[in-house]
Formats: structure tokens, sequence, C-alpha cells
């Protein structure tokens, strides 16, 4: 069993202003995603400059927020939020979701698309390519909070949470930070450049929500279920349920943008 580094949620402390490390996550992710898509725009000479990547980074994020936070409201706790209705805007309190944050940065993207008339496709595939970053230091605040943790376990890398009760449970939240981050990352950035996949707009954003897809699925074993939902149909999570969506419409993707033009 391993302990719990018991960090300080406050990641920087200037008295009047506190930055919790979950908001330091948003902040990093936010400027490195910024970063390594200028990057990229430049290295494969994509006729895109920095103020539409500033906008449209700028733009998903807002949908991350809002779609992030209805998504929590409607898929995990509809019926407390229709009964405060003032409760929904008080995101410090905490409720997020990825897939509603997801479905925000779909809006956010074609809405950008459309302001600046560049193809859908072009913005998804940039945005899918640097999303693992986001998702990997979400999921390192979550730890650090000590929230979302796993199911319990006997194995030797259980970890007793301050929130988790007496028994050991899986640190679920860095198997997702591995697999959602680092592991998805590895593999959109080979795709992008031994394979060139960029040539062919929409495998990347497909691969993305179909590697994503199955990564959180499989981890949703390890990881405890929401305390007022539990395991619905089939024994499955929430987070499973709105998985399983994502395997199917990005395998179906995946594989309508690869033959696209091959024949």
């Amino acid at each position: 069993m391993l302990e719990f580094p018991n960090i300080n949620p406050v990641a920087v402390d200037l008295g009047i202003i506190k930055i919790r490390w979950y908001a330091l996550s948003y902040i990093v992710g936010i400027l490195l995603s910024w970063f390594l898509i200028l990057k990229i725009i430049k290295i494969k000479k994509i006729d895109l400059n920095s103020k539409e990547i500033s906008d449209l980074v700028s733009n998903c994020m807002i949908g991350i927020i809002i779609g992030g936070r209805l998504g929590y409201v409607f898929f995990y706790n509809p019926e407390y939020y229709s009964n405060n209705l003032l409760e929904i805007f008080k995101i410090w309190n905490g409720g997020m979701s990825f897939h509603g944050g997801f479905i925000g940065v779909i809006f956010a993207v074609i809405y950008s698309s459309k302001l600046f008339k560049i193809p859908i496709l072009t913005f998804a595939d940039l945005i899918a390519i640097v999303a693992p970053v986001g998702l990997f230091f979400g999921r390192l605040a979550n730890f650090i909070n000590g929230e979302l943790f796993g199911r319990t376990t006997n194995h030797s890398f259980g970890i007793i949470f301050p929130n988790g009760g007496d028994l050991p449970r899986h640190p679920s939240q860095l198997y997702e930070a591995f697999f959602e981050g680092i592991v998805l990352f590895i593999i959109l950035w080979v795709m992008m450049y031994i394979f060139d996949l960029l040539k062919k707009p929409g495998i990347i954003s497909s691969l993305f929500i179909l590697l994503y897809g199955l990564f959180r699925f499989f981890i949703e074993f390890f990881r405890e279920p929401d305390q007022h939902i539990g395991l619905l149909y089939f024994e499955f999570s929430m987070g499973q349920i709105l998985s399983l969506p994502m395997i199917l419409i990005g395998l179906y993707f995946s594989i309508i943008f690869y033959n696209k033009g091959k024949y």
C-alpha cells in the first residue's frame, strides 16, 4: 500500500488570490496546447495564423467550461440541479464532465470554423492532437485533490485517499493521466508525424474520439462510480455509458475518413 502524497490543493497562495492545482492545470493545458498548435502549423506548413489559433483555443476553453459544467448537471445530477438552479453557476464547488466538455468543444470548433471560414476538420484535428495535454494535467490535478479515486483494491499500489475511507483504492486518476494523456498523445503524434495523417482531414480527430472512448471505458472498471448514481445498465458506470457512443462514432468516422479518396 502506498501513502497518499498530502499535497496542498492550493498551488499558489498570494493572500487574496489563491490558485488551486485544478485551475493551474487548465492554465498550463491551454498555454501548452496553444504553443503546440502554433508549432504544428509551422512545421506542417498549414495556412493558419496566430490570431486564428488563439481564438480557436479561447473558444474551445469556453466550450470546455460551459459544456463541462452543463454536462455534469444533465448527465450526473439533473435532479439536484433542477431543484437548485443557482448551484449550476457555482463551478468553484466542483462538478465538471469530460463528455459535456467534449460536446462544448465540438460547438466551439464549428463556431471558429464558420468565423474564419476554415474547414471544420482542420480545426478539429489540431485540437484533437493537443487535447491529451490538457487531459494529462487535469487528471494529475484530480489526484492531488484526492477526488475521482478508484475502487478498493488489495494490490500493493493501492492508496488510502483522505475522502475515500479506510481501504486502499486504485489511483485511477493516474491511470487516466497515463492512458488518456501520455499514451494517447504519443499515438496521435506518431499518426501525425510518421504517417502524415493531417493530410487526410478527420482521421486524427476520429482516432482521438475512438481511443479516448476505449481508454475511458476500460479505466472505468477501476474507478469508483459516482456515489449518487452507482452502476447502471449491465453494471456499467455513467462514464462507460457515455464513452460507448464515442467508441462507435470514432470507429465509424476513422474508417470513413481513411477510405475517403482511396478508390
